[in-house]
């Protein structure tokens, strides 16, 4: 492990019963940078984040965070990490501050300072003024931003955010990632499991896409829509393959079809594209490669249970 090295994982893998949830995979998480898990349901990003934050046991491998081995140190770990769980597992019976409060009561936090850090959390937030509120009472986009909250009580030097903003409307989506943003240049290192490949392209240095609990590739976002997608996607529906490739035949490209659309991906597409408008009947799309193309490409368009 490099001394910048804030989580170091190696093979590290996770059985329940029959079933390996995660399969042998190393990574690592350095300072000060965010770090997203992707995947498919089921590929084992919850898993292998889990295991980070000392909540599921490792079946076999090696992981360290802050240079202390999981196995052995949970209680000094869990002490300077905080979880954004993919519930909003908030207690009902509190207030909006209770909650905060209460919960720092885990890490042993005197009465007056939980109580400021509430304060000055809720105020980050964006939700100061529901504080005296139960839970109930809030939005499922304020619930969600009092999750990150009570992640933060207890000035976690790694932020773990497991799907923080599924379900959420645009406005709220944004403020939690301005939020993000300021915590990460505050140096509070992240590791990010999200659906959203806009999400994971704003926040995230690098990433990794799981599937069927192994790390497909890895790599800062930008790098891999180069590798994988190129710069131009064309989507051309209604057409039939054979039409479309003859007229592009001698350029170079990669394509796929998904139902009744042809994806042609190339890194410079202008000729492609003007061959292509060229045929007046077809129906085409012409846009930037993104992280999505990337996901899609690896784990496949066919849908997951």
């Amino acid at each position: 492990m490099t001394s910048q090295a804030v989580v170091a994982a190696n093979g590290i893998s996770k059985n329940f019963g029959s079933i390996r949830a995660v399969d042998g995979i190393s990574f690592q998480v350095m300072l000060r940078e965010c770090y997203g898990f992707l995947g498919p349901n089921g590929a084992g990003k919850t898993t292998a984040i889990g295991m980070v934050y000392c909540h599921t046991p490792l079946t076999s491998g090696v992981l360290n965070v802050f240079g202390l081995d999981v196995r052995e140190h949970s209680r000094e770990i869990k002490a300077v990490v905080g979880v954004t769980p993919q519930d909003n597992n908030l207690d009902p019976d509190l207030s909006v501050i209770e909650n905060l409060v209460v919960y720092s009561r885990y890490f042993d936090i005197p009465k007056k300072e939980a109580e400021r850090r509430a304060r000055e959390l809720l105020e980050f937030m964006s939700i100061d003024e529901r504080r005296k509120e139960q839970v109930t009472k809030l939005s499922g986009g304020m619930q969600r931003r009092l999750v990150m909250a009570r992640a933060l009580i207890n000035e976690p030097r790694l932020l773990i955010l497991d799907e923080p903003t599924t379900g959420l409307d645009p406005q709220a989506r944004h403020l939690i990632w301005q939020r993000l943003r300021e915590l990460k240049r505050k140096g509070v290192t992240m590791i990010l499991t999200t659906h959203y490949m806009e999400e994971a392209e704003q926040l995230c240095d690098r990433v990794a896409v799981m599937d069927s609990g192994k790390i497909l590739v890895e790599g800062p976002p930008r790098e891999l829509v180069e590798r994988y997608a190129g710069r131009d996607v064309f989507e051309i529906r209604r057409a039939e393959d054979n039409r479309v490739l003859l007229r592009l035949e001698g350029l170079e490209f990669s394509s796929e079809r998904a139902g009744d659309t042809i994806y042609i991906f190339s890194r410079d597409g202008e000729e492609i594209g003007r061959r292509l408008l060229s045929i007046r009947e077809l129906e085409v799309l012409h846009r930037r490669a993104n992280l999505e193309d990337v996901f899609l490409r690896l784990t496949g368009r066919e849908l997951r249970d």
